[in-house]
């Protein structure tokens, strides 16, 4: 006589709700936007233009520099957001703020040159297959069905 059991697989994994695949999605990206930036300074001469008042072709500035802090301050707070908005808002809260950065993280590559081309095409494929997860995720979102606000009224619970 075999007995059988229902033991639970060591390894088995738990579904993750959405808000946490897209807070991690954007902690990484997070992590790989900040650590590209700081990687970048070691290029040749990055230090010296920025000591010259110069980063790409504009002079630093306040406003430049709160224009930066914006581009970083959007989707850091989207880790918070991510686990925090009701499903609805934070659907389209990703789905808008993931398709904004895929022009402003492909825009990294611009006037950069081929002795480079192997930094920018890791970092920014990456930065980018971690927003195409992140639309990806939000798109497909999964739905519930409407609850009747009377279970009489439907057919199912309606009494013969």
């Amino acid at each position: 006589m075999t007995i059988r059991t229902n033991t639970p697989n060591p390894l088995d994994t738990p579904p993750i709700p959405v808000q946490a695949k897209l807070a991690a999605a954007w902690t990484s990206f997070m992590f790989l936007y900040i650590y590209v930036d700081y990687l970048h300074l070691y290029r040749p001469g990055t230090v010296d233009d920025i000591l010259a008042g110069v980063v790409f072709a504009f002079d630093v500035s306040p406003a430049l520099l709160t224009a930066f802090l914006a581009l970083i301050a959007i989707p850091s707070l989207m880790v918070m957001l991510s686990m925090t908005l009701p499903a609805r808002v934070n659907r389209a809260a990703n789905l808008v703020v993931a398709s904004l950065y895929l022009p402003v993280t492909a825009f990294n590559a611009v006037g950069e040159t081929w002795d480079w081309a192997s930094f920018y095409a890791l970092s920014i494929g990456l930065e980018l297959l971690l927003l195409a997860f992140v639309l990806r995720s939000a798109w497909t979102w999964p739905r519930t069905p409407a609850v009747a606000a009377d279970p009489a009224t439907t057919e199912q619970g309606a009494t013969a």
